[in-house]
């Protein structure tokens, strides 16, 4: 995928998320039933997935960050996953206005980036996914959660690309599985099969390196609207899983179930300096180290795209 392929498909998933080409930064989503909770951003990440936490802690430590310090009371609530932020009418305000300052637009950029582009792109690559169009059907499926899900039933159904399963077979076949299974979740998830619709679409059209111009949404994705344009708001939602909370280095230490999880797991990826179930410097140094191996921020949290790249789901 070339620079203009990586600039359509997060312009589709933009459409899809706020209804802009471009993105809306100071776009905030609250929809009942949606296990996300409290959304924000270009790409709407989530309180409850842990990563709004996460975009708010790299915004506030950035230099310049003109909300940083009204921002910074709210972390910790942040990180606890505390759904009453979901009403906090004063919390809305300042990320309403954050959307504003370009190095909040930084810093979106560069967490949608890391936390989702990034990853997607390695399970395409993983895949044998390799048209610009497949990457895109995985990137929108990082970015609304259940790629796993849906690329394992898949891989049951018609096997792995290889063979007489193409990439195109394989491709056609994930959208209209996803389709099915969005339709089976909770609401306001069925809503949301508009997004494989419109890959299909593209599909049909045989779109498969995203040649501009790209319709998706009712959306027309130019040249000049890759920075400009916007829509109604779309309905989206996100497939939540939250099966571990944030963890980094606290005083007093951390302990419990979640924290000898992570020692085990960093053990069975060459880590390994004990199990005793406390979150200490140690292990925060051993976190770091391999977020830096994994080209991930090596901040130490532990987070959900830590999590995942440890392989503990």
């Amino acid at each position: 995928m070339n620079d203009q392929q990586k600039k359509i498909a997060q312009a589709i998933v933009n459409v899809f998320e706020t209804g802009s080409v471009a993105g809306r930064y100071d776009s905030i989503t609250l929809l009942k039933g949606d296990s996300g909770h409290l959304t924000y951003g270009r790409s709407q990440t989530t309180l409850g997935s842990g990563n709004l936490y996460l975009l708010l802690k790299a915004y506030c430590e950035a230099a310049d960050a003109q909300f940083a310090s009204v921002l910074q009371p709210f972390l910790t609530r942040l990180q606890q996953i505390d759904l009453t932020l979901d009403t906090d009418m004063t919390v809305r305000g300042i990320l309403r206005e954050a959307g504003s300052d370009p190095v909040m637009r930084s810093q979106q950029d560069a967490f949608f980036d890391r936390a989702y582009f990034v990853p997607s792109n390695k399970a395409a690559v993983a895949a044998s996914l390799q048209t610009a169009l497949a990457q895109a059907v995985t990137y929108d499926s990082f970015i609304q959660g259940g790629w796993q899900q849906v690329s394992g039933k898949v891989n049951t159904t018609i096997g792995k690309v290889q063979g007489t399963t193409t990439e195109q077979k394989w491709v056609g076949t994930y959208v209209q599985t996803r389709k099915t299974w969005l339709t089976s979740l909770k609401d306001p998830l069925p809503k949301t099969v508009y997004r494989m619709d419109s890959f299909q679409q593209l599909i049909t059209d045989g779109n498969w390196e995203l040649t501009l111009p790209v319709k998706v949404h009712g959306v027309a994705i130019t040249a000049d609207a890759l920075t400009n344009g916007t829509t109604e708001q779309p309905v989206r939602a996100t497939v939540v899983n939250a099966a571990h909370p944030i963890l980094e280095l606290t005083t007093p230490y951390t302990t419990g179930a979640d924290v000898l999880a992570l020692q085990k797991a960093l053990a069975a990826n060459g880590a390994n300096a004990g199990t005793d179930g406390v979150f200490g410097p140690l292990t925060s140094v051993l976190v770091k180290q391999f977020q830096r191996g994994r080209g991930l921020k090596d901040d130490g949290v532990v987070g959900p795209q830590t999590w995942q790249e440890l392989g503990v789901n």
